[in-house]
């Protein structure tokens, strides 16, 4: 039997429909995500390439839109079991060019950008309050990793009462593996998933 089999046959994978009004969420995508050499590598740069196309559509269509970044504090006073577990973390510094959003995606006036320590895009901070005030339902969401922060961040999202819709290829891992694996939970237990072709078909 095989794992669709499996997943179908407890009841797992049921119709999770996009309803506007829609907000997108960019997780992470900064240089150092950008470079094999420190935190990239896999399918990333792939992912940044198609998020320009829905960023683009985002801000053609006047959705809230919100990036994240990971910054911890020049004197590592916010150090954290995140950053123990992967010390490389402290290296993204407010001022670090390796914690900058890709050139490509710089935010506009208007959009919102969290800083945060963790890799749920919601914990402690106040992007669920920005999108309810938006009045958001599904929740648009590209970045990296797909395994870490944007699953992290998925499941924050469908906890907190909105619609995850993981665009597929908007969302990249360091290795392949890892993000399909998340890709196929995500979308049994958590998420729409759908390619951006997909998900332009989707909003007509």
């Amino acid at each position: 039997m095989s794992s669709n089999d499996v997943y179908a046959k407890q009841g797992f994978g049921a119709a999770l429909e996009p309803v506007a009004p829609f907000g997108l969420l960019i997780i992470d995508l900064v240089n150092g995500f950008a470079d094999p050499e420190v935190f990239g590598g896999g399918n990333i740069p792939q992912a940044i390439e198609k998020t320009q196309e829905l960023l683009a559509i985002a801000r053609k269509k006047n959705w809230p839109v919100a990036h994240t970044r990971i910054v911890f504090a020049d004197d590592q006073s916010d150090n954290n079991i995140f950053s123990i577990k992967v010390p490389s973390m402290l290296t993204l510094l407010e001022d670090a060019e390796i914690s900058h959003i890709v050139p490509e995606l710089t935010p506009v006036a208007g959009e919102l950008v969290v800083r945060k320590t963790v890799p749920s895009a919601f914990f402690g901070t106040s992007l669920a309050a920005w999108l309810t005030q938006r009045g958001v339902q599904t929740l648009v969401v590209a970045g990296a990793v797909t395994s870490g922060c944007v699953r992290a961040s998925v499941v924050d999202a469908m906890q907190l009462g909105f619609r995850p819709l993981v665009v597929s290829d908007c969302v990249g891992d360091r290795a392949i593996d890892p993000h399909n694996a998340n890709l196929f939970d995500m979308k049994q237990k958590y998420a729409y998933v759908a390619t951006l072709e997909e998900t332009k078909a989707l909003l007509g």
